[in-house]
């Protein structure tokens, strides 16, 4: 079936989820009036419910239609040929996610989610990239607020170094500066089933920097200090003391495919290495930090550790209430390092991203916003024809998009 003759332009599958409602409550309130789309969900009662709220958000504007599926492949090929995206919000996604993805390969139907699920990401890359590559499917993981921010602010100052100076980038170093979020029960959940599904070794080869690269990584040309090996401390002049990130093994497997898939990695450069840390407030704070982390990643490997934490967290499809969760905030900052051959002369770029609000209304406004650019917009994905790409791919009509409803971005070259 053509994509000229799709019922609907979106369909948000898992409307009535946590992160679900806030995504069908972006498009309710900020989208086109004239967008066709769809909420689907297992239970009609619930989905009717989330209609009668969206209606109070927006009256002016035609209701989603309703559709029922449930996680099953037979039903979401179904779902899928109705419409040009589809929006996934079931999760954990290594345990109810791969059927949509399966789908809409299939049916060269458009997908995003919000997984930060990187071994299941490695997995879907390696079963349905030639096939969504074949049906023209573009199917893009991880575009909430892991990993699409870090993605972004990569590509961007990336891109402002090529076109401003006609040079790559020789480093990019994205510190988380900014963070206040709770965590829902979908995104503990995940983290507390991850070594249900997958072996150590098998999270350990889907969280190394390049596996999500389809060309050969670059020659390394950046190497982390004894000093910073030991302490996760290391101080970059324009972004202060850092630490260890939360997110950085879940941010560079992404980041560095978004650098292959443009021009196999000349547009960003040859040389390119990402780097993702956070900002420490002092060395002792920050020292813990990386601690914590290691020591963290350690016993969630031990099953009775994550049988007890899944009896004392959110439970999924829970998490912070709105007026809580207004009081978030998160900002990234990040330095790109020419590639330039003078040393007395380095150039670098800085770039900005900041959000005010909830982290996971966030990621409703990315799902969404992403699915209006992927049905409406032409981007890098369209050019690429399809298969399993990333957020950055979706380059300026997406910033574009997200700086009108909300998104802080800028660029500038330091002196």
């Amino acid at each position: 079936m053509s994509q000229f003759d799709r019922q609907y332009e979106c369909v948000v599958f898992g409307a009535t989820g946590y992160t679900g409602k806030y995504t069908a409550e972006h498009i309710a309130s900020s989208l086109p009036t004239d967008f066709k789309w769809a909420v689907a969900g297992r239970s009609e009662q619930k989905l009717k419910g989330l209609a009668e709220e969206l209606k109070a958000i927006n009256p002016d504007r035609t209701q989603p239609a309703i559709e029922i599926a449930q996680v099953n492949k037979a039903d979401l090929i179904q779902l899928a040929k109705k419409t040009k995206v589809l929006i996934s919000t079931v999760g954990p996604y290594h345990k109810y996610g791969t059927a949509a993805v399966a789908a809409c390969a299939e049916t060269g139907t458009h997908y995003v989610d919000c997984t930060g699920e990187v071994p299941w990401v490695y997995d879907m890359v390696n079963k349905y990239g030639d096939l969504a590559k074949k049906t023209g499917a573009i199917i893009i993981p991880q575009s909430g607020i892991e990993s699409a921010p870090p993605d972004l602010i990569s590509w961007m100052l990336a891109a402002y170094l090529r076109e401003t100076l006609q040079v790559g980038t020789k480093e990019l170093v994205v510190s988380l500066h900014d963070l206040k979020a709770s965590a829902s029960g979908g995104t503990l959940s995940t983290v507390l089933t991850l070594f249900d599904t997958y072996s150590l070794f098998q999270v350990l080869r889907a969280l190394r920097p390049h596996s999500l690269t389809p060309i050969p990584a670059p020659k390394k040309t950046v190497s982390p200090s004894l000093w910073e090996t030991l302490t996760g401390l290391r101080t970059e002049p324009d972004l202060g003391l850092l630490t260890d990130s939360i997110s950085a093994a879940t941010d560079a497997p992404i980041v560095n495919r978004s650098w292959a898939l443009y021009n196999n990695g000349e547009y960003y450069g040859p040389k390119f290495h990402f780097s993702a840390y956070m900002r420490a407030t002092d060395q002792l704070r920050g020292f813990a930090m990386h601690l914590a982390l290691a020591i963290g990643a350690a016993i969630l490997i031990l099953s009775p550790v994550r049988w007890l934490l899944k009896k004392l967290v959110y439970q999924p499809g829970d998490g912070p209430t709105k007026a809580q969760a207004s009081r978030d905030r998160c900002e990234w900052r990040a330095i790109a390092h020419a590639d330039v051959s003078d040393p007395n002369d380095p150039k670098r770029a800085y770039g900005r991203i900041r959000w005010e609000g909830s982290m996971y209304y966030l990621t409703g406004v990315l799902l969404a916003e992403a699915a209006f650019v992927i049905a409406r917009e032409k981007t890098k994905a369209h050019e690429l024809g399809g298969g399993i790409l990333t957020p950055a791919t979706l380059g300026a009509p997406f910033l574009e998009r997200l700086n009108k409803v909300g998104f802080k971005s800028e660029v500038k070259m330091l002196p």
